[in-house]
């Protein structure tokens, strides 16, 4: 466990020269479309190991100085609350959140775009409150027939209803909450306006996968495939770049179906387009950093796997279909995996069916692997994670770090005054117990320092865990999965 795969300064450095050399192609001006996550992209160094969560966000700061952000919500996406899945706040509240978080690391954002604005009475509402915040916002408008309709999209009943958002920096990065906000839309109607002032401006897109100089059926791209499983996204060989330059690239079936209308619309904008293909557009350059593909490959496969069990448990949970199962069953086998290739799977079921009870399992940094089993104070879960720790740090695993003085009381005071069915602590609260401890138990104080280690690891449960336990492994960095069953036959699970 833990080999790079992936030079990450290298990456940072290699990617802000390529974005600077766009802006210079352009004379001064670019819009860049940011796709995914520009904080936190725990997908990429799951994938890539050596990738930084936060790598995207190093890149922009080292063009703070040329850069502002601009971040564009769907006034639909509004009005329906649509929620991320990754955080669970809804996309306006998202909005906040992003803009305390480019300001909180200096980067200056420059106004809100409310896009397919349609006088919906929560966007006017959330308007209101961005304004009283001091937040420039700006609408822009459904088209009808977009985008096919070019004649009218790229006219001033299209592109030129939409209010023009004024920037002060060489580089625009369009960001957004999540996918379907309208960000390419809205950096084409700012380079209509652009061109209709004289200013001339240019379009990139960056996109981190499919990483295009990657084999179709890598599984760093296949791993592309099975988190966008939910929106239909198929890797594909980009045939306008094979067709204009003789060289194989990777793109997806969204930037391939859409760009001979792109083109057309930056025809008849700038009077000729500046790309050839999709793949032209972006201006990725993670496949030129990855140093072990080997590990790369590895590390791809496990998140395949990892992807295939969340969709069983949200397929139990009425979350998804069984149509997203059996793609990512199809991308498995195309990584050439299965389940039995997860280490962590085979012992935590193993131990389950010894007990009869659930169980968990957890793989340390160095390969081997702690179980742990349900008791009458302890879940699976908390039993495992407790093993885990006293593993880490030396302890033998007879001695008990909660003994049941301490967690006894903590039962009766959910049970009796809170609550609470279920007497066993959620892993959170036996964390806040072992801090508890620590203060006074060397051996406690022992144990809880090791929690850094645990990032990274994998875990695996014998049932679907609750949410506030599924949260605190992603809070502890962990990557976990769970077998698609609950741990009773209730109909009603918190």
């Amino acid at each position: 466990m833990g080999t790079i795969g992936f030079d990450n300064d290298k990456y940072v450095r290699m990617q802000s020269e390529k974005i600077k050399e766009r802006i210079a192609h352009f004379g001064g001006k670019l819009y860049l479309e940011f796709g995914g996550k520009l904080f936190d992209d725990y997908h990429a160094s799951r994938v890539l190991p050596g990738f930084m969560p936060d790598s995207k966000v190093k890149m922009l700061l080292q063009m703070k100085d040329q850069a502002e952000i601009l971040i564009v919500i769907n006034a639909s996406d509004i009005e329906k609350n649509k929620v991320r899945g990754d955080l669970g706040i809804t996309y306006d509240v998202d909005v906040l959140r992003l803009i305390d978080a480019f300001r909180g690391i200096g980067l200056y954002v420059g106004s809100v775009v409310l896009a397919q604005y349609n006088a919906q009475p929560a966007a006017e509402a959330f308007q209101k409150r961005l304004e009283s915040l001091g937040v420039k916002v700006f609408r822009h408008y459904s088209i009808p027939g977009y985008p096919s309709n070019i004649p009218l999209i790229v006219s001033d009943e299209g592109f030129g209803k939409n209010e023009y958002v004024e920037t002060t920096r060489s580089l625009v990065v369009v960001t957004a909450p999540g996918p379907g906000s309208g960000k390419m839309a809205t950096c084409l109607s700012q380079l209509y306006h652009e061109y209709k002032r004289g200013v001339k401006a240019g379009y990139a897109k960056f996109e981190t996968f499919p990483i295009w100089n990657l084999p179709l059926k890598h599984p760093v791209n296949l791993a592309y495939e099975a988190a966008t499983a939910d929106l239909s996204d198929v890797n594909m060989i980009d045939p306008f770049h094979l067709d204009a330059y003789g060289e194989t690239a990777v793109n997806y079936n969204r930037d391939v179906e859409v760009f001979p209308v792109l083109n057309a619309m930056f025809e008849k904008i700038a009077g000729k387009s500046p790309y050839r293909s999709p793949t032209d557009m972006g201006v990725n350059m993670a496949g030129n950093c990855i140093v072990d593909d080997e590990a790369c490959r590895k590390a791809a496969q496990q998140e395949i796997i990892r992807r295939y069990y969340t969709a069983l448990c949200e397929c139990r949970q009425g979350s998804a279909d069984d149509e997203m199962v059996y793609k990512l069953e199809l991308l498995m086998n195309q990584a050439g995996v299965s389940v039995e290739d997860r280490a962590v799977v085979a012992p935590a079921r193993e131990r389950a069916e010894e007990t009869g009870l659930p169980a968990a399992a957890i793989q340390l940094p160095d390969g081997s692997i702690v179980t742990g089993k349900t008791t009458a104070l302890l879940g699976a879960s908390s039993a495992a994670l407790l093993n885990a720790l006293k593993a880490l740090a030396g302890i033998h695993k007879k001695i008990h770090l909660l003994p049941a003085l301490i967690i006894e009381p903590i039962q009766k005071l959910k049970t009796t005054h809170l609550g609470n069915r279920s007497p066993l602590l959620h892993i959170d609260e036996i964390l806040i117990a072992l801090s508890i401890c620590a203060t006074t138990n060397p051996t406690a104080e022992l144990a809880l320092s090791q929690l850094p280690k645990l990032r990274g690891c994998e875990a695996h449960s014998s049932v679907i865990l609750s949410k506030v336990d599924e949260n605190t492994f992603r809070k502890l960095g962990m990557n976990l999965t769970c077998e698609p069953q609950y741990e009773s036959k209730k109909l009603y699970h918190t």
